[in-house]
């Protein structure tokens, strides 16, 4: 939702797309193996599917939200790709890299038959120039600070080197040596994100400020090319890419995708055969859950309660932590889940969502070793907020909830002003629903009391939650600032780096402090979507982080 990974808050279907989310593909990462996809496709291979959003932007280096990052997805390529089981897998690369000892040094050999959409090599000096691009300044690339794990990468970043001075280097035309600042546990991951996919440095200097402006504008390199786009219309398409080094693996000849954003609709096209696959809101949801069709698909995003400690140079009553611990330990999530959301979402009380990333050594869940945080205590609530309610020297509070405005959105703020306005004595909850871009915005000035907010991943490492809660990060925009915090994330990304299993022991103690400790914001829940899903449709990939689907194994049996 994550814009990018920041999403609509119980939007019209609970995100702008989602995506970030797992079947088919392959997980075999030798060099010479093509695609994995061997089910028998029968009938037409035509996929029909909808959208909730219009494409902001198909250019690689500046895309930041879910629809778009998925359009790259199933367009161009890395270096690596996630195989079935969510694990980057050797993709665009003929072969394993060479890591140094050091673990800070990888050299890539280059598939031979890696061709874009024009009959062009795909070169190590697309990756070159990709990246120096996406670490530019100038472009002002949402992702940039991903390459803080490259060679210069902060510093080219604050203008305090040039792009040239990144590290990766073409050796010759399919040899790249990319260096790292420090190891990275994660980096195979951000090798598989859209923002690091190769450019083709000739042609989008030929099209200048139209490039990636719609679908003739852009080159691809990946299992489709995206067609019928022209920069602003609600349907697109994609057409297998004959030119693609492993086209042997496509099944699906076109994907046909439309922008449908109210949920009846979207349902009706469905039930109609107009489209093989529907995201369902919470309403139809509930009246769907006996249809053969329903599916329930889990994701990595974690929905959560923002606070606010400063607005507009003040401070607000929930720079209190007994203010923020009594909101948080009144709100019954597991109510809410079933009641409100009614698509398989669960109660959430860690930050870091289940099943997602793991101990290097007992390959514990994260979760588990962490948590659980901020459970549902009415009597612990009540403690905290009387308590509160005399360090600030008053005997009731009003403070203002913001969200989206959509219906969905305005039923889940309506069942957590009644939850704390009935839980906690004194407290009245006055709510805010606004627009999508408004609320962003407002999360941006700082001009809010407590919100509605969530993030899914973009690497697979609990780091990508718990940066973002770092003193003067990018998203921490509650003035919220805990050194102890920052120094734990420091050591773990810097001290740590080359001891895995050190680096995640201060992981896990990092979000014991920003929830227990702190309070600093308060998890409400792990998304899950619903679907009304054609039985016809095999190996629809729904990866864990980064872009929501692969459709690159997916096929039909009609």
């Amino acid at each position: 939702m994550k814009k990018s990974k920041l999403f609509l808050a119980l939007g019209l279907t609970l995100i702008l797309s989602l995506v970030l989310v797992a079947c088919g593909g392959g997980n075999d990462s030798s060099s010479d193996k093509k695609g994995s996809g061997d089910g028998k496709a029968s009938g037409e291979q035509v996929l029909n599917l909808s959208e909730s959003a219009l494409i902001p932007s198909a250019d690689s280096s500046k895309a930041d939200d879910q629809v778009g990052l998925n359009v790259i997805n199933q367009t161009n390529e890395g270096l690596y790709a996630l195989d079935k089981d969510g694990i980057p897998a050797i993709a665009g690369a003929a072969e394993e890299p060479k890591i140094s000892d050091d673990k800070t040094v990888y050299t890539f050999k280059l598939r031979d038959d890696a061709k874009w959409s024009n009959g062009d090599p795909v070169t190590a000096s697309d990756y070159v120039f990709a990246w120096q691009r996406a670490v530019n300044p100038d472009t002002a690339a949402t992702y940039s600070y991903l390459f803080s794990a490259i060679k210069n990468g902060d510093d080219i970043v604050a203008g305090k080197k040039k792009p040239e001075e990144l590290g990766i280097k073409a050796v010759d035309d399919k040899t790249l040596e990319i260096t790292l600042s420090k190891p990275a546990a994660y980096i195979n991951s951000l090798f598989a994100f859209p923002t690091f996919f190769p450019l083709n440095e000739k042609f989008v200097n030929e099209k200048g400020e139209k490039y990636a402006q719609n679908s003739d504008n852009i080159l691809y390199n990946g299992p489709f090319v995206l067609k019928d786009w022209t920069g602003t219309n609600k349907k697109w398409t994609y057409v297998k890419n004959d030119n693609y080094w492993d086209k042997d693996a496509v099944k699906l000849k076109q994907i046909n995708v439309q922008v449908v954003q109210d949920p009846g609709t979207n349902l009706n096209l469905y039930n109609t055969g107009k489209i093989d696959r529907a995201l369902l809101s919470a309403e139809y949801s509930a009246q769907n859950k006996d249809n053969k069709d329903y599916v329930v698909v889990n994701d990595s995003s974690t929905f959560y309660i923002k606070f606010n400690q400063e607005r507009k140079g003040e401070k607000t009553p929930l720079a209190n932590k007994n203010i923020r611990k009594a909101i948080a330990l009144a709100i019954d999530k597991e109510s809410y889940a079933n009641t409100v959301l009614q698509n398989g979402s669960k109660p959430a009380n860690n930050l870091v969502p289940p099943e997602f990333t793991f101990d290097p050594g007992n390959k514990e869940d994260y979760v588990k070793e962490s948590g659980p945080h901020l459970e549902y205590n009415k009597e612990e609530a009540q403690k905290a907020w009387k308590q509160g309610l005399k360090e600030l020297g008053v005997n009731k509070l009003t403070l203002e909830f913001t969200s989206d405005d959509t219906e969905n959105a305005k039923k889940s703020s309506e069942f957590i002003q009644n939850q704390l306005e009935t839980n906690l004595d004194g407290l009245s909850v006055k709510l805010k629903n606004v627009p999508f871009k408004v609320r962003l915005q407002n999360d941006q000035n700082q001009d809010y009391d407590f919100s509605m907010s969530g993030w899914g991943p973009d690497y697979q490492d609990p780091s990508t939650f718990l940066d973002l809660f770092q003193t003067g990060g990018a998203q921490n925009r509650m003035s919220y600032s805990n050194p102890a915090y920052d120094k734990i994330l420091k050591d773990a990304s810097v001290t740590y780096a080359a001891d895995a299993q050190k680096r995640w022991d201060e992981m896990v103690k990092a979000e014991q402090i920003l929830l227990t400790d702190d309070v600093a914001i308060s998890p409400l829940y792990h998304r899950s979507n619903a679907y009304l899903q054609k039985s016809y449709i095999k190996d629809l990939q729904k990866n864990p982080f980064g872009p929501d689907y692969t459709y690159k194994n997916t096929y039909l049996t009609k």
